[in-house]
C-alpha cells in the first residue's frame, strides 16, 4: 500500500476524522455535551487510525482484520451520526453530510475487504 497523500481512503478517513473531532468541539461549546460527542469522536477517529495500521500491515490477515475493525468503527459512527439527528443535536443537513462521508468509507471499506478475502 501506498502512503496515505497517495491512499484514497486514507486520506477520505483521515478528512472524516478532522470532521468528526470538529462536531465534538461543536457539541461540547454549543450544546453542552459530551457523552454522544466523545462516542462518535472515538468511533469516527478510530477508523483512519485502523486503516493506517492495515497499510503497515504485515499479512494479508492482517490487513483485512483491521480493514475490517475500521468498518465497524465506520458503522458505529453512522449510528452515533443518526442519533445526533434524530435527537436534534445536529442539524438534518449536518447529519447528511456527514452521513455521505461516512456511508461512502462504509462502501469503499466493504469492497476492500471483499477484495482482500477474495485474493486469498
Amino acid at each position: 500500500m501506498k502512503a496515505k497523500e497517495d491512499n484514497i481512503i486514507a486520506a477520505k478517513s483521515y478528512a472524516f476524522a478532522i470532521r468528526c473531532v470538529n462536531l465534538y468541539k461543536f457539541l461540547y461549546e454549543e450544546k453542552h455535551d459530551s457523552s454522544i460527542g466523545r462516542q462518535l469522536m472515538r468511533s469516527g477517529t478510530s477508523i483512519g487510525a485502523n486503516i493506517k495500521e492495515a497499510i503497515r500491515g504485515f499479512t494479508k490477515a492482517d490487513f483485512t482484520a483491521k480493514m475490517s475493525i475500521s468498518l465497524k468503527e465506520a458503522s458505529e459512527t453512522e449510528y452515533w451520526i443518526e442519533l445526533l439527528r434524530d435527537t436534534n443535536y445536529i442539524t438534518n443537513q449536518q447529519a447528511e453530510s456527514l452521513l455521505e462521508d461516512c456511508r461512502e468509507l462504509i462502501k469503499m471499506l466493504m469492497k476492500i475487504i471483499k477484495t482482500s478475502q477474495n485474493s486469498n
